[in-house]
């Protein structure tokens, strides 16, 4: 098995963590491999990042509405989402403990967009942004990382943690240290980036206050993504998994049909299971199953 064969592997039968990741990583390099190509052959690098990040300005939102989603999969920098992806590791993996994969993407993903409303309305509302909201642009995971951060040191704060240089720290005091650090960076050259990080802080408090509570904040968007995900099964089912099989002459009619369909049943069983409960709950057998007939 080659790289590319391993990747996809660990893309298909990895949890939501996982693949959120790898997404990011191959953002990252794909654009920047772009920008190289354009460098080496001396041609005008395309606008690649100002297509997909996020505008201050609500007039250019309308006319690039994708934005709101992309810019939480885009960064520039080698070490920003080399720090990013850190985080979103050690943040996720606390929370795949406690919550299920479903509830981290929507974490993930409502917590951008909220990290995306609220520099927009900074930025438009706020006397200090009023000569920059016309050309400021935001990208980067940080209001999604920063949701997911809360949200797990909201849920068990006192839960120890070891840094290093520092020692074993609750988590409680992490997220603080995280909130009030993108609070006093708002001075600096990068506001909306802060701006954006603490709209993601509040949604990750909001929504395991709001889970403590016994309400799942998140569950209008858990819905949607199992609707997209139903929408796209059924799509699958309709052109029918088949499964190549190499018959054996040898092979009496009977058990090569009892066979075919024995398999093509067990298919169909996990297509809809994930219909049902999404694709983190298979187990690791349904999955190499998966895997493995789609390949044969």
């Amino acid at each position: 098995m080659n790289l590319i064969d391993e990747i996809k592997k660990s893309f298909k039968n990895g949890d939501v963590l996982t693949r959120l990741i790898y997404v990011n990583l191959a953002v990252f390099v794909v654009f920047n491999l772009v920008l190289v190509f354009a460098l080496i052959f001396k041609l005008s690098p395309p606008p690649i990042f100002s297509w997909f990040m996020l505008p201050a300005s609500p007039t250019e939102l309308m006319m690039k509405p994708w934005t709101l989603i992309t810019y939480m999969f885009l960064h520039k920098g080698f070490w920003h989402v080399v720090i990013n992806m850190f985080w979103l590791y050690f943040g996720g993996k606390l929370f795949l403990q406690y919550f299920d994969g479903k509830r981290m993407l929507s974490v993930y993903f409502l917590g951008g967009l909220s990290g995306a409303a609220l520099y927009i309305l900074a930025f438009n509302l706020l006397p200090a942004f009023s000569d920059i909201a016309s050309v400021s642009k935001a990208l980067g995971a940080s209001a999604s990382v920063l949701a997911i951060m809360v949200a797990i040191a909201t849920y068990i704060p006192n839960f120890r943690v070891q840094l290093f240089l520092f020692g074993k720290i609750q988590l409680k005091y992490i997220a603080i240290a995280a909130v009030v650090i993108d609070l006093l960076s708002m001075a600096g050259t990068n506001a909306g980036g802060h701006i954006a990080h603490l709209g993601g802080a509040i949604f990750g408090f909001y929504f395991s206050r709001s889970w403590l509570q016994g309400k799942d904040i998140s569950q209008w968007f858990s819905s949607l993504l199992d609707g997209l995900i139903s929408v796209f099964v059924k799509r699958e089912k309709k052109a029918k998994m088949k499964v190549k099989y190499k018959r054996n002459q040898k092979t009496k009619d009977d058990e090569f049909t009892s066979r075919k369909k024995a398999q093509q049943d067990e298919i169909d069983a996990i297509l809809d299971k994930i219909a049902k409960t999404g694709y983190d709950s298979l187990s690791k057998e349904e999955k190499d199953t998966l895997f493995r007939m789609s390949k044969e």
